[in-house]
């Protein structure tokens, strides 16, 4: 991990080798470690990316990316996280085109598949700075107990079951699906 006196920058973290980057994002300057998930969160992440997938592309609405996409939520110190999936709207791309390194700003939706080993207070840091770090919406997918929190600011937190439905909001309109489908294939 890098010391206060030496904090790493995105494009830093950018250039390191991939032995010594893969798996981490960078919180204020220093890199966080992470493990890989299990087969169970890489179930559900599939089934969320193709239902965003099939959805965006039909409509025309931007670009759906999958895990261990980087983007840059702040800067001095800089923080980059990457999601289990995001949507990126078109909007945006055209104006910033695709970047070979990390997007230059949060997506419009991220979301997170909870693992068995994640902390619950540390996926509530996470979405406090996915939403510092400009997400519109996120969420939080949790397979075990097969529910959906839904952020859409820190005072505006739903929680959906299997018997609920999970929509786009305003990121995106339209979008609809079960949260049950969600976890199909467990």
């Amino acid at each position: 991990m890098s010391t206060a006196a030496h904090l790493l920058t995105a494009d830093d973290l950018f250039r390191l080798p991939e032995d010594e980057s893969r798996w981490c994002e960078l919180v204020e300057g220093e890199i966080v470690h992470m493990s890989p998930p299990g087969f169970a969160h890489g179930i559900v992440s599939q089934n969320v990316s193709w239902l965003l997938l099939n959805y965006v592309q039909l409509h025309r609405l931007g670009l759906v990316v999958a895990a261990e996409t980087g983007f840059i939520v702040s800067r001095n110190p800089d923080s980059v996280m990457a999601p289990d999936g995001a949507f990126v709207r078109q909007d945006r791309l055209d104006a910033i085109g695709i970047p070979h390194a990390y997007f230059p700003e949060a997506p419009a939706l991220a979301f997170e598949v909870v693992s068995p080993n994640d902390r619950v207070s540390e996926v509530g840091r996470k979405m406090r700075r996915w939403l510092k770090g400009g997400v519109e919406l996120a969420w939080v997918i949790d397979p075990t107990a097969r529910t959906v929190t839904v952020y859409q600011a820190l005072d505006d937190i739903h929680v959906l079951t299997e018997k609920d439905s999970l929509t786009g909001g305003g990121v995106l309109p339209g979008f609809e699906c079960r949260v049950a489908d969600l976890f199909a294939g467990l």
